[in-house]
């Protein structure tokens, strides 16, 4: 069997998996990844590689931007100090907590390297993170602060990793030696995402060809990731950055005959990557059991088990203890968010707590370690790439599959505050729209009128199908629909509604318009 042949056979696997994931209601990126083990021991299957730097850019990147371009930025604001503590705190205390443990059970081990293990597996991946949210649905707090964690945490904890490696080959670790580095880094990176972005969109801005506006979307993100790693900057971070800030802009610039096409693509791509990368995970088992020696064997699975114990520790009582803190901070000085929100509850946090499940960041980290610094081995690097590997797929497969009956056993109330910025900006877009064709009392008027009034008022947002007379009729309609889109922007811009109401409206608001340019034939 070829290797495009395997990839072919392994998609359709994927594939099939995922239907059956679906079916009996587990997420999908535990069954992938324990599909993908147990074909790794099938005679004939071959060992798919991949070079780990192409890894991350390759499966993380494009998930980065997908996600990062529907984040909210409003609640992200609101959540800041949770998001925060998960992806400042508890990332470095499961780094040195993993750190700690490595040590105390292999005293040999040199500091930078068991820094190096706890940075690879200490932050849950976005992948792994977003394919399992997406499916099971917690209230929309809670589903804020871990897409937020999800966006960031693998930047803060590559940094520490990479500053690891670059101490384990000065033969020393000391944090004031690194600070300015790691500034520059997180500055540099912000900066260059922000800059990509402004330079992105005013060289695309004229392209109206639906196939080289899509091809450019997905060079823009793979060639920022590589440029950033490229001169040392986060590619996390640089991605992330640059695709908040394409959010903020994109929509008013780009036409719906492009972007709806390019939503449908991104989705299937993001999905063919998600599937490949939850296998690619499980089918690494057989390469990593390979490097090993029989006398390793069990001493390095001991080590495992420890370390995977430890990232769901540590997890659980840094987030118990921060809700706990919130709520003590609630009893003495009241709860004043700035929007109606839920109050932090214990129930919430130990949903936060269970999903920590890792994935390709964890492992592409591990593969990249260097075989080799200053001339010698890397030390211990069988036993940090099967100890990484135990914690990607022992988290996917012992919290991906309880994550949906803890919900459920735990009966949190699932809050709707999207649903109610939806129904406000439709009503607030249908105003706009018909106030832009003012007095108007042609009968083209009336039938643009009624038209969206079908559209907007439609709880579900599904499409209606109009017919357009004549070119008046084209102007009203434009003229209307423009003026809706203009009322969402700025319901955006005051964080009246958050990006997820406001990409609702907007697809609405591109099918309205998709049917006129249809019934018109432009």
């Amino acid at each position: 069997m070829t290797e495009f042949e395997a990839l072919l056979a392994l998609l359709l696997v994927a594939v099939v998996l995922a239907a059956v994931a679906r079916k009996t209601g587990a997420p999908y990126p535990a069954f992938l990844a324990l599909g993908g083990a147990v074909l790794a021991f099938v005679p004939g299957v071959p060992a798919l590689a991949i070079e780990p730097h192409l890894a991350l850019a390759l499966f993380v990147a494009p998930v980065l931007l997908d996600a990062a371009y529907d984040a909210s930025l409003r609640d992200l604001k609101d959540n800041w100090p949770a998001v925060a503590s998960l992806v400042v705190v508890s990332v470095g205390l499961t780094t040195v907590a993993v750190a700690w443990v490595a040590r105390a059970l292999v005293p040999s081990m040199p500091w930078a390297a068991a820094i190096a293990l706890g940075a690879i597996v200490a932050p849950p991946d976005a992948a792994a993170a977003t394919a399992v949210l997406r499916q099971v649905r917690p209230p929309h707090r809670i589903l804020t602060i871990l897409e937020g964690e999800s966006l960031l945490n693998d930047a803060s904890a590559l940094l520490i990793y990479r500053l690891a490696i670059r101490a384990l080959a000065a033969n020393t670790v000391s944090f004031g030696a690194v600070a300015p580095t790691l500034l520059l880094v997180v500055v540099g990176s912000v900066a260059a995402g922000t800059i990509a972005a402004r330079v992105y969109l005013r060289l695309t801005q004229n392209i109206r060809d639906v196939p080289t506006a899509i091809i450019l979307q997905f060079i823009g993100t793979f060639g920022i990731w590589l440029i950033a790693d490229r001169i040392g900057l986060s590619g996390v971070l640089t991605v992330v950055c640059y695709a908040v800030a394409v959010a903020r802009r994109a929509p008013e610039l780009t036409p719906a005959r492009i972007r709806i096409p390019s939503y449908a693509v991104w989705e299937t791509a993001v999905f063919v990557l998600n599937v490949l990368a939850f296998v690619f995970i499980g089918l690494q088992i057989r390469p990593i059991l390979a490097a090993l020696g029989p006398a390793e064997y069990l001493p390095y699975v001991y080590v495992a088990g420890a370390v995977l114990v430890t990232v769901i520790v540590v997890r659980f009582a840094w987030v118990m203890t921060h809700v706990a803190l919130v709520r003590w901070r609630i009893r003495r000085f009241g709860f004043h968010p700035p929007r109606p929100a839920a109050e932090p509850s214990v129930a919430g946090a130990v949903v936060v707590s269970w999903c920590g499940m890792r994935g390709i960041v964890s492992l592409a980290a591990a593969l990249a370690l260097p075989a080799q610094v200053d001339g010698t081995a890397f030390p211990f690097r069988d036993l940090i790439l099967l100890t990484a590997f135990s914690v990607v797929l022992g988290t996917l497969v012992i919290q991906g599959l309880t994550l949906r009956p803890l919900l459920q056993l735990l009966r949190l109330e699932e809050d709707n505050p999207v649903e109610h910025e939806v129904a406000t900006a439709r009503a607030r877009a249908l105003a706009a729209a018909i106030a832009a064709l003012g007095d108007e009392a042609s009968d083209a008027a009336r039938a643009v009128r009624e038209e969206l009034a079908a559209h907007l008022r439609h709880a579900s947002g599904d499409r209606v199908e109009t017919e357009v007379a004549d070119s008046n009729h084209q102007d009203l309609h434009r003229r209307a629909v423009g003026a809706a889109r203009q009322a969402i922007f700025d319901l955006r811009a005051n964080d009246d509604i958050g990006d997820d109401a406001f990409h609702r409206l907007e697809e609405e608001l591109d099918w309205i318009e998709m049917g006129t340019s249809q019934s018109t034939g432009r």
